[in-house]
């Protein structure tokens, strides 16, 4: 399987949310501290935010944060948004499957087997989950969480 890194970005911002929570992040904060630009972040803050994730404050002070525990988001149901229906082979999709096979094939069935089974893992896991070691986590970013001169005058 692999992923889309939206859905990475998405999943390294509600982690921050949570490493900070319940102070504010800025959208500059995730971009320095994962080298991403300041657009594709607004985005998917923005779809986070529409989904019921994240809270985001507008203004001069404004950021984003958590709009429910840590622990309640599931990091499944992250990726069902983020990545929409996981269709690692075309049969998956019945309205462009062209596969005569369609049914019959025991590929289709394990892959099937495979998606469900990777999404399970997913759908086990929280945000908590990815913020549990809050400590290692913060002192590894530490260095890249430095205020430029902009946010310091803040």
């Amino acid at each position: 399987m692999k992923l889309t890194s939206y859905s990475n970005y998405a999943l390294r911002s509600l982690q921050l949310a949570a490493l900070k929570a319940p102070n504010l992040v800025r959208i500059e904060d995730v971009a320095r501290i994962h080298n991403l630009s300041r657009p594709h972040i607004m985005k998917i803050v923005h779809e986070l935010g529409r989904a019921g994730y994240l809270e985001t404050v507008r203004g001069r002070g404004g950021g984003f944060r958590l709009s429910r525990p840590a622990d309640q988001i599931i990091v499944g149901d992250v990726i069902r948004i983020t990545e929409g229906p996981l269709d690692v082979v075309e049969c998956f999709n019945p309205a462009k499957n062209t596969c005569p096979l369609i049914g019959i094939c025991v590929l289709s069935k394990k892959m099937q087997e495979a998606t469900a089974a990777f999404m399970a893992v997913l759908d086990d896991l929280t945000v908590a989950d990815i913020s549990a070691n809050r400590g290692q986590l913060m002192a590894r970013i530490a260095p890249l969480d430095i205020p430029t001169l902009d946010t310091a005058a803040e």
